[in-house]
């Protein structure tokens, strides 16, 4: 599969709808409303590609876990809970709560941090070919998230992450 990875800001409403779905069919539904924008309101969203993997690897502890939000960095791809238990998905959330400490947190990374951190990936653990090509994709894609954040933020909406398998 693709595995393109998509951020998504929830209004108040479609955070509830999220939080009440409960199975992986309800969950697919409602993603598929907000990607279709039929919602009231701006729709705000960003695209990472599949640089959302080494993103995520540099903003916590070099690995692809989830959900175990250890620090606001660590929130920003993969969120602080998985809303779909099967493997060929995902779609993780931040809460509009949470939003805004991700968002103060990704405004202190700049390009030589995220570079030494990026360094540190395990290649045996990494899909791509870690490269200075891939960095600069990993920091365009990086910054376009960190901008979505900061709109978020200011917007008070929370925050969801999908990607297929």
């Amino acid at each position: 599969m693709a595995c393109r990875g998509m951020f998504f800001a929830l209004t108040g409403d479609q955070e509830a709808a999220l939080m009440a779905t409960r199975d992986d069919d309800e969950v697919r539904a409602l993603v598929e409303e907000i990607e279709m924008g039929d919602w009231d309101g701006e729709p705000l969203d960003c695209e990472t590609d599949k640089a959302w993997d080494a993103m995520h690897r540099c903003l916590s502890d070099g690995t692809l876990g989830s959900g175990r939000g250890l620090s606001p960095l660590d929130m920003t791809v993969l969120g602080v809970g998985n809303h779909h238990e099967g493997d060929d998905y995902v779609v993780t959330h931040v809460p509009a709560n949470e939003v805004v400490q991700v968002a103060a947190a990704l405004e202190a990374v700049d390009e030589a941090w995220m570079r030494q951190r990026y360094d540190r990936i395990d290649p045996t653990d990494y899909q791509g070919e870690l490269s200075d090509e891939d960095f600069e994709y990993t920091w365009y894609w990086f910054t376009q998230v960190r901008d979505f954040y900061r709109k978020t933020a200011a917007a008070g909406r929370a925050v969801i992450f999908t990607v297929d398998q």
